[in-house]
């Protein structure tokens, strides 16, 4: 089994917000991935003494010892017992009830002898590629369906955050993983796995350098890294140009990529 990871902060002089981990259980016939990427908020105003960061890591690390040690228990489940152990870990000390608490998009796939199972909830973006060439992308398309100039406005973003008609993430609620997008796919059609945050994803979904199948391709050529520096190559470029395309120049960027 081939496994690559890479994680790479868009601000050197800032901690990196994203969150990876991969499991392999003893025994070699399955294993687990999960992505994370931490909301960043408006100057740090999250009512958290915490932070970003300290969140993401505490919660990636329960989703992978939960959905890798626990593999009858549903993703949603494990997500949602992820949530309450990470709120209840600084619900006294800081504001859970804030909109803004810390919180993250979401990528899970895990995989067996007969399955490969999969969540996503938020922006996060999970591929499969099938035995004959063919990628699925799983997506949560929610926060896409909001108009950019909506998102443009704290107020009105924070009205939609967690929300029926807006967009989902995992914060402190761990009703939110029933929210989340679920699924399983027989192994035998699946032949690799790749989990992105959405400054690796930049590659096709900002940039359109190629669809979801070149950008698998890519990952299986050129590895995790190659995607992340492919993408950080774009940013500068369009940097030079003006900078309109997207809101930072440099965003965390995470990729990984499971051959199964």
């Amino acid at each position: 089994m081939r496994c690559e990871l890479t994680s790479a902060p868009g601000d050197p002089e800032r901690p990196n917000e994203d969150w990876a981990s991969v499991a392999l259980p003893a025994g070699g016939r399955g294993g687990t991935l999960v992505v994370l990427d931490g909301v960043t908020p408006p100057a740090g105003d999250d009512g958290c003494v915490h932070g970003v960061p300290w969140f993401t890591a505490r919660l990636g690390g329960a989703l992978i010892e939960l959905s890798g040690s626990r593999r009858d228990t549903p993703l949603t489940e494990a997500l949602a017992l992820s949530i309450r152990r990470t709120a209840d870990a600084h619900r006294e000390t800081c504001d859970l009830s804030h909109v803004r608490t810390p919180q993250a998009t979401v990528a899970v796939a895990r995989w067996d002898e007969e399955w490969v199972e999969h969540l996503v909830l938020s922006d996060s973006a999970l591929l499969l590629a099938t035995p004959d060439g063919g990628v699925r992308a799983v997506l949560d398309d929610r926060l896409d369906r909001i108009p950019r100039e909506v998102l443009r406005s704290l107020s009105a973003t924070d009205a939609l955050r967690n929300q029926e008609g807006g967009f989902f993430t995992a914060a402190a609620d761990p009703s939110v993983a029933e929210r989340a997008v679920t699924g399983r796919t027989p192994r035998g059609q699946v032949r690799a796995v790749a989990a992105l945050t959405d400054g690796a994803s930049r590659w096709t979904d900002l940039f359109d350098e190629g669809d979801w199948t070149e950008l698998l391709g890519l990952l299986h050529k050129e590895g995790p890294h190659g995607l992340v520096e492919r993408v950080r190559a774009l940013e500068r470029a369009d940097a030079e140009r003006g900078g309109l395309r997207r809101w930072k120049t440099h965003d965390d960027a995470t990729a990984v990529y499971a051959e199964l």
